[in-house]
């Protein structure tokens, strides 16, 4: 061991791979014993001149240009200005202080490495073995055996293999894992029928109410649940009991696997619990967060951030700052969110590279069935479609459509979809998703039923035949080698979005650039249209935010066409400047069909079909 470590302390320009940091590198659980040192230099080693070796380099010399932005803005604040937030930030500590509850006892249920031990109740061969979920393109989860050499969830398969030359690659069965998800979840509801699931396999339970009728305390109850999971599903996880939400996560993790970790409602226990606590374990905060507070201000623990208030107060939002304030003083959300109505439904996966467009459709065929059945156990129909691909250069485009009607049946959903996708071909693909919004309450209307719409003419209509959104991550191009642009690191497809000011006809089809309106976001944070501030790592919160302006600018474009006054075809054809002349005009003659009236057809779309 000795022998590595001086092999590696010579200068930093001998070990290029200690400045190639990736969410590779970073423990989850079952991964306390890695040797991170070496993880690194592989993934830099198989990664290096590979298209998303680029990628990490542009995403890197973003955080570093980002990081000395902030710097620079830290080294201009006076020592006046530094007063005058540390008194801001003393004053939002205290109030914060004062909404602290301890009333409230929250479970967060994390199943231990899900889709692995979901496979390996399948095959008890698998056990003890090290495997993976995925491909050689990209692994959706390793078991615990796996982790042990470095290998976890997203990452590629390639990568995984080299680390560990005997891991086991299982595909992929989301019915399967659907199916046992739905089971812990009927265990759940006995403690919390309204509690909140944050994906196939964790969930937030607020069991104050359960431990009071029950006359059990949480400790007890957290066991008895766990017992319970394993009884149904034959499966284990692990559980985490605390005041708040964001605490109650953090607890999940500390015992994993199958075990549990009970903080006390206590002011003291909790201060004391937080203050030590590296950042990234804290939900929200991810790496390129991670990396702004330690590069910018030094920050390494939950303690520090309150100890540095009035720097973060004057370079971050209103919003940001009580965030991170928050976290310091171990303050999260206690209450049950209300009920609300999506706003969104989105279905992707990730695939090994290809140019093979049979394939492709497959797995939009894939997609379409999948997010149908979502739909459809919510009751949701939904008129905008969005269709997100990622090439094998890392570009991620995303077109959209806005439909005359609410659609959720699979064959119609691909049917749009596969529209959106045939303005993109020929393209090399590693990853498809599909996102319904734009939703209306009660049953949808027959999509293939025509209605007048389709067949009334306007002014705009005649000029814009055809209209559309593309929607492109415009940070991440094939053909940027010479000045590459640097992407949103945490959330890929909400960076800047140019929407192209037309009008948008029924089944129209997004695409081409315009860059004269742009929704984006103002320092990272800020939504540039209403204001809205979103952390970068709220990655789906970004994305609904993103799906609500477009829906709403084409329900606002399409009201505004209606409106339009309809002009008759030689109307349309007098120059401007014979609309200004004030002199008397040659009288048209007047045709024999027109009279006082602009004629019914002239309101009708000229058709072929047979009705």
């Amino acid at each position: 061991m000795e022998t590595t470590e001086n092999s590696i302390s010579g200068d930093d320009s001998a070990r290029p791979w200690q400045s190639y940091n990736t969410v590779y590198t970073n423990a989850k659980a079952g991964m306390e014993g890695v040797d991170k040192e070496k993880v690194q230099r592989v993934v830099y080693e198989m990664s290096k001149g590979s298209k998303y070796f680029q990628n990490e380099e542009r995403k890197e010399a973003y955080m570093k240009q980002k990081v000395d932005s902030m710097k620079a803005q830290l080294a201009k604040l006076t020592p006046q200005d530094l007063s005058h937030h540390q008194t801001i930030s003393d004053k939002r500590i205290v109030e914060l202080e004062a909404a602290r509850d301890l009333s409230r006892i929250w479970l967060h249920v994390d199943m231990d490495a899900f889709y692995a031990a979901v496979e390996t109740l399948s095959n008890p061969s698998l056990k003890d073995k090290p495997m993976a979920v995925g491909g050689m393109s990209m692994i959706w989860t390793a078991n615990y055996e796996a982790r042990k050499f470095g290998v976890r969830a997203a990452m590629p398969g390639f990568i995984a293999r080299k680390l560990c030359p005997e891991l086991i690659f299982v595909p992929t069965d989301f019915k399967k894992y659907t199916y046992y998800s739905d089971l812990t979840r009927k265990v759940y509801e006995k403690y919390d029928p309204n509690f909140l699931a944050a994906s196939l396999d964790e969930a937030y339970l607020d069991i104050t109410n359960y431990c009071n009728d029950k006359g059990m305390t949480s400790g007890e109850v957290a066991e008895e649940l766990r017992e319970s999971v394993h009884k149904e599903t034959g499966l284990t996880c692990s559980a985490g009991v605390a005041p708040n939400r964001l605490l109650a996560k953090v607890c999940s993790d500390i015992n994993k696997p199958n075990g549990q970790f009970v903080l006390p409602n206590e002011r003291v226990a909790v201060v004391t619990f937080i203050s030590s606590l590296p950042i990234r374990k804290i939900g929200g905060i991810g790496k390129v967060t991670e990396n702004i507070l330690n590069g910018v201000f030094g920050i390494t623990t939950c303690e520090e951030m309150l100890q540095k208030r009035s720097f973060i107060s004057a370079l971050f939002s209103r919003s940001s700052a009580d965030f991170f304030l928050s976290v310091g003083l171990g303050i999260g959300r206690t209450d049950t969110p209300e009920v609300t109505q999506r706003k969104s439904m989105s279905n992707e996966r990730t695939f090994s590279p290809t140019e093979d467009e049979t394939l492709i459709h497959q797995k939009l065929v894939d997609l379409s069935e999948n997010l149908s059945s979502d739909l459809n156990k919510e009751g949701l129909c939904g008129r905008t479609l969005t269709l997100k691909l990622k090439t094998t250069c890392f570009e991620v485009r995303t077109r959209a459509v806005t439909l005359p009607n609410s659609i959720c049946s699979s064959e119609d959903i691909l049917k749009h979809a596969t529209k959106l996708l045939k303005a993109e071909l020929p393209v090399s693909l590693r990853l498809i998703g599909l996102r319904m919004s734009h939703f209306n309450e009660g049953v949808a209307v027959d999509a293939k039923q025509k209605t007048l719409s389709n067949f009334i003419v306007t002014e705009s209509n005649i000029h814009n035949n055809t209209s559309a959104i593309d929607i492109r991550d415009p940070s991440e191009s094939c053909n940027s080698a010479n000045t590459p642009q640097i992407p949103d690191l945490e959330a890929e497809t909400s960076g800047s979005f140019d929407v192209k000011d037309t009008v948008v006809n029924d089944e129209s089809i997004m695409s081409s650039i315009n860059t004269k309106q742009a929704m984006f976001w103002l320092n990272d944070y800020e939504c540039s249209v209403c204001g809205t501030e979103l952390p970068p790592s709220f990655v789906e919160e970004r994305q609904e935010h993103f799906d609500f302006h477009l829906a709403q600018s084409l329900q606002d474009e399409e009201k505004s066409s209606n409106r339009n006054p309809i002009l008759k075809p030689k109307q349309r054809l007098i120059e401007k400047d014979e609309m200004r002349q004030s002199g008397p005009r040659k009288k048209q003659k007047a045709s024999p069909s027109e009279g006082k009236h602009i004629p019914i057809h002239m309101f009708f779309a000229k058709t072929s079909q047979n009705f």
